[in-house]
């Protein structure tokens, strides 16, 4: 049998992982915002190096095959060079640069750490339950839609977000301080539109969506450029949309500024929620009588498809640019059925 010593390259990993759990990995990862086939491949492949690593400097007894991964319990060094061997085996290019880019941007995803020490890099796998296959007690927790809570709600959703917006700026910067100021500043320009999944248990905040009305002003946006249209993931103390005001008969848009649901949570509680945004929009017709349109920015494929589903449809492309617009009625969403909606 192989011992961990000998592998240095991914051909060798793969005595250990059969190709069946390897899939089953990529297949989980895919469902992560900002995830691509290519760095989905990458995380498994240094999930599975550093597991066996971490095994050997415990003096683990493992024998390949493995069929599910565990966490490595703290730190694991790992070069560059290690990882371009790993990332790059089977291609003319690859340098130890190229890896160094690959796992900042596996960091920024929020599926390593790492550290450089003096002598050497060091990364951690970050503990993600949904990467398990075992069911989890806290899986089977109960979640329920609830209004967005600026004082104990901010810093955890900020957090969310943070985690998302990380990988389209291409780096690792800290945004959950900036995005719960501007989500307590759209609280308290209007609040019915933003709404979480809370568990039951502890009262954490799984979930997050925003319904925001636009000022009549600012529609001409929803036209322009999808790139002028973001804003918690951008360093700019301007909003490019004005918020209309309760009563204001002149607004007829409503912006789907955020939705996101934890992956643990996903699929049992999709379905709930999105039968909440109903209300809650049907709330917002009351203080918007004129309110007929909905946008949202895809900023990642992976909502396009639950778009989509929801009937909305492009508004517009832009060359060279991975984000866009998608409209559909207010009052087409409010007529769907969600309990016959596939998501």
């Amino acid at each position: 049998m192989p011992e961990f010593q000998t592998i240095q390259t991914r051909k060798a990993l793969q005595q250990w992982l059969p190709k069946e759990e390897y899939q089953r990995y990529i297949t989980l990862l895919m469902q992560r915002v900002g995830m691509t086939q290519r760095r989905a491949e990458c995380f498994v492949q240094l999930w599975l190096y550093l597991f066996l690593k971490d095994c050997q400097t415990h003096k683990s007894s493992l024998l390949p095959p493995v069929t599910e991964l565990a966490f490595p319990q703290g730190w694991v060094e790992c070069s560059c060079r290690e990882a371009a061997e790993l990332f790059y085996e089977d291609q003319e290019r690859g340098s130890d640069r190229s890896a160094g880019m690959m796992l900042d941007k596996l960091e920024a995803l929020g599926l390593i750490r790492k550290t450089f020490n003096g002598n050497c890099t060091q990364i951690e796998i970050q503990s993600l339950p949904e990467l398990l296959f075992k069911v989890t007690t806290e899986a089977r927790v109960c979640v329920k839609p609830d209004a967005f809570d600026p004082h104990s709600d901010a810093i955890p959703i900020a957090n969310m977000l943070a985690s998302n917006y990380n990988w389209l700026n291409h780096n690792t910067d800290a945004l959950a301080y900036r995005i719960a100021n501007i989500l307590r500043d759209w609280t308290s320009l209007y609040s019915t539109g933003m709404r979480v999944l809370r568990r039951d248990d502890n009262q954490n905040p799984v979930g997050f969506y925003a319904l925001i009305p636009i000022a009549r002003e600012s529609e001409i946006k929803f036209f322009s450029p999808p790139k002028q249209g973001l804003h918690l993931s951008q360093a700019t103390s301007v909003d490019p949309f004005e918020i209309a005001q309760s009563g204001d008969k002149s607004c007829r848009s409503v912006f789907v500024r955020s939705w996101m649901i934890d992956n643990l949570y996903r699929k049992d509680a999709q379905i709930s929620f999105l039968e909440d945004s109903q209300k809650t929009l049907a709330l917002m017709k009351e203080d918007f009588p004129n309110l007929w349109d909905m946008y949202t920015l895809i900023i990642h494929p992976s909502y396009e498809e639950l778009a989509i589903v929801l009937g909305f449809q492009k508004n517009g492309t832009e060359p060279k640019t991975s984000i866009y617009w998608m409209y559909q009625s207010v009052n087409r969403f409010l007529g769907l059925d969600m309990s016959l909606v596939d998501c």
